[in-house]
C-alpha cells in the first residue's frame, strides 16, 4: 500500500468546465450512537438532486486509527489511503458537524489537520446540528480553521436545532420546508464558488 501521506500535494487532473462538480460530504462525528448519519442521508439527497453535482462521502468514523500526533507512518497511511484521494479530487466540500462543548469534534479537527493542500482554493459549505444552538457555534469555529487552510467558506448554512426531534423514526424530516429552503442558497453558493475556483485552478495553480 502506498503511503498517501508522504506527499501533501493533491492529486489533480485537468477539469473541463462541463464536468460535474465533485463534492465531498464530510461527516464530522465519530461518537458512538451518533445522529450524524441521519442528517448526512438527507444532505446527500439534496446534493444529488441537483444537476451538475456528484458526491462522495468522507466519514470521520472511518479514521478511528488515525493518530492524533500527526506522525506519518504505516498506521496513518492505512487510515488515509481511501480518504486523502477523495479530498484531493473534490472540487468542493460540505462539512457536517455536531456541536460538542461549544465547538466541533476532535475527530473532525484531526482529519482536517492531516491535510492541507487538499483544501486549498476550494469552497466549503457548513451544515450543523445540535440542541438549542443547532451547532452554529461549531460552524463558526470551522470558518476560522478553513480560512487558515486557504479554503473559502460560503455564507449560507443549514442548521438543525433540536435535531433529534426534527426527524421521524425512518430518518425523514417531519417538516422539510425550512431545511430545504436553507439548503438551496447554500448549494447555489457552493456551486458558484466551486465552478469559479475550479476554473481558476485550471488556468493557474494556486500559489498560497
Amino acid at each position: 500500500m502506498n503511503d498517501t501521506t508522504s506527499d501533501t500535494r493533491p492529486v489533480t487532473r485537468t477539469a473541463s468546465p462541463t464536468d460535474p462538480l465533485r463534492v465531498a460530504l464530510v461527516v464530522g462525528s465519530n461518537r458512538h450512537g451518533r445522529f450524524g448519519p441521519v442528517v448526512a442521508d438527507w444532505l446527500l439527497a439534496r446534493i444529488l438532486d441537483r444537476d451538475g453535482l456528484v458526491a462522495q462521502v468522507v466519514d470521520v468514523a472511518d479514521t478511528a486509527t488515525l493518530p492524533t500526533t500527526l506522525e506519518r507512518g504505516p498506521e496513518a497511511a492505512e487510515a488515509l489511503a481511501d480518504i486523502t484521494p477523495k479530498l484531493a479530487s473534490a472540487d468542493a466540500f460540505v462539512v457536517l458537524t455536531p456541536e460538542y462543548n461549544h465547538s466541533y469534534p476532535a475527530g473532525l479537527k484531526n482529519l482536517i489537520d492531516w491535510h492541507f493542500a487538499e483544501w486549498q482554493a476550494k469552497p466549503v459549505a457548513l451544515v450543523s446540528y445540535g440542541g438549542l444552538a443547532g451547532g452554529l457555534r461549531a460552524a463558526e469555529h470551522l470558518r476560522q480553521v478553513f480560512a487558515e487552510l486557504h479554503a473559502v467558506t460560503v455564507r449560507d448554512t443549514v442548521s438543525f436545532h433540536n435535531a433529534g426531534a426534527s426527524f421521524d423514526d425512518e430518518g425523514r424530516l417531519k417538516d422539510p420546508s425550512g431545511p430545504d429552503a436553507a439548503a438551496k442558497p447554500m448549494l447555489d453558493q457552493l456551486t458558484w464558488w466551486g465552478e469559479a475556483l475550479r476554473e481558476a485552478r485550471r488556468r493557474r495553480p494556486y500559489g498560497g
